[in-house]
């Protein structure tokens, strides 16, 4: 979170394969009969800071990679963890330092794991981006708690399509985290999400504090108190933490991802750079991005299935929502690509990524209740599947299959190729983890794969990787 020279790995940037344009054949709905297969050793999920236990828990997709030296490797996705020769290239965004007279320090030396011109970096603890939703704080007793987690909540919109007066409805629920540990400090955003104090953010933002360290928040009043993590999730890069002794608070108010629109505009406030309450405006650029941040040896790594905007945002901007003209988060942002050499150089190119609002509301409603965070997987290996040309993307070819999984139920084999998810096309490895990554345990997805020359359909009733605590 607050490493100024980036805990995750950069890679260099490989632009996204186009699919293959060649007309598909029929799809045959029924199943072809699947002969037993041993069962094949997969390994389990990691975390996206490296706090999960790679040994316990599994992915939505599981990568390992065979041994297979003459052929190209692939390799097991844990935990949010895409394939090496298909993902985004992503570092984690450095922390906006602090000295004692308030002033950035110089920067400091050290690793440098960007490479090339272009790549991808999650917005690490900076000072931080919001933009939380309006919301009609109740009248009278403060010691009611209101939750925006609460589907039933009173909310106030903010006038449609007026920049303006959302910015100055949302600013209420926006709050700077400053964080320090581990010889570390630096500071990100949070949004407020009860009224007694709770807080969402990236866990790449507290991450340095979950070891002794220390946090303190600074509301939109001028106000500051003392706050504590009350559970993370490095899988999802999301973490819930809670200041001390407030009430009355302005929660967000928390919308849906699920049928936003290309073109759409949106808004993001926050503090880039330390620049507190700065308002920036886009359109929604792309939906169901596959994202990943990794370390340098690729283990501990997040995917998510981002929202694209170009609305500003930079060094700074972690764990701040992403809103709509109607006031409502629809994102979580997170990483930004960026031409900078070095993470302190990282700055707006307008390409920015936030996590889907869906996928945040599932996992804090599990933080707060002190759940296990459970993730979908479908329990297969899969590598990168390119066309003739060993360049174009076609899809997430199948390597093992785990006996008694959910892709095996389903009728999925070794050779498959899957190309579609609902219908969305799957061009990589990469884009199947975060696709899977958007949903949760038992729910039914229906997978598109081509198996020889034949194009067919299964549904799959995705398993549990089981879930860990953090806290």
């Amino acid at each position: 979170m607050s490493d100024q020279n980036d805990p995750f790995a950069a890679q260099p940037y490989v632009p996204p394969p186009r699919r293959r344009t060649e007309p598909e054949p029929q799809v045959e709905p029924e199943r072809a009969s699947k002969p037993d297969q041993p069962e094949p050793d997969v390994a389990s999920t990691s975390s996206t800071t490296g706090d999960a236990d790679s040994s316990t828990n599994e992915d939505t997709v599981e990568v390992q990679q065979p041994p297979a030296p003459d052929t190209e490797p692939t390799r097991e996705i844990p935990s949010g963890e895409a394939d090496q020769d298909d993902r985004e290239p992503t570092v984690e965004m450095p922390t906006e330092p602090q000295t004692d007279d308030g002033t950035p320090p110089p920067p400091r030396r050290g690793r440098r794991r960007l490479a090339g011109a272009l790549a991808i970096v999650v917005l690490a603890a900076g000072a931080g981006v919001g933009g939380a939703a309006a919301y009609e704080a109740l009248q009278g007793d403060d010691s009611t708690v209101v939750s925006s987690l609460d589907t039933d909540t009173n909310t106030k919109q903010a006038p449609a399509g007026d920049i303006q007066k959302v910015a100055q409805q949302v600013l209420p629920s926006v709050v700077q985290v400053n964080v320090s540990g581990g010889g570390q400090a630096g500071s990100g955003t949070g949004i407020i999400i009860s009224s007694d104090g709770q807080i969402l953010t990236n866990d790449h933002v507290v991450e340095s504090a979950s070891d002794s360290g220390s946090i303190t928040v600074a509301f939109n009043d001028a106000s500051n108190a003392k706050a504590e993590i009350v559970g993370q999730d490095p899988v999802t890069d999301l973490a819930v933490i809670k200041a001390e002794d407030k009430s009355g608070l302005t929660p967000a108010t928390l919308g849906s991802s699920a049928d936003l629109k290309v073109g759409q505009q949106v808004i993001a406030i926050g503090s880039p750079f330390g620049l507190e309450s700065t308002v920036t405006s886009g359109i929604i650029s792309a939906l169901n991005r596959p994202v990943a941040s990794s370390d340098a040896s690729g283990a501990n790594q997040t995917v998510f299935p981002a929202v694209q905007t170009d609305a500003a945002i930079n060094p700074g901007n972690s764990g701040g929502p992403l809103v709509d003209l109607q006031g409502r988060v629809i994102g979580i942002n997170s990483a930004i690509r960026s031409n900078g050499t070095t993470p302190t150089d990282s700055g707006s190119i307008g390409l920015g990524f936030a996590i889907p609002v869906d996928l945040a509301k599932n996992v804090s409603k599990q933080l707060v209740d002190g759940k296990k965070v459970e993730h979908a997987r479908i329990g297969v290996t899969v590598g990168p599947a390119v066309a003739q040309d060993d360049i174009t993307g076609i899809g997430a070819e199948v390597k093992e299959v785990t006996k008694g999984s959910a892709g095996d139920k389903a009728g999925l084999e070794k050779d498959d190729v899957i190309t579609k998810v609902n219908g969305n096309p799957i061009v990589s490895s990469n884009a199947l983890v975060a696709s899977i990554r958007g949903f949760q345990p038992g729910e039914t997805v229906t997978i598109t794969y081509r198996r020889g020359g034949d194009l067919r359909e299964t549904e799959v009733t995705l398993d549990s990787d089981g879930g860990k605590l953090n806290s």
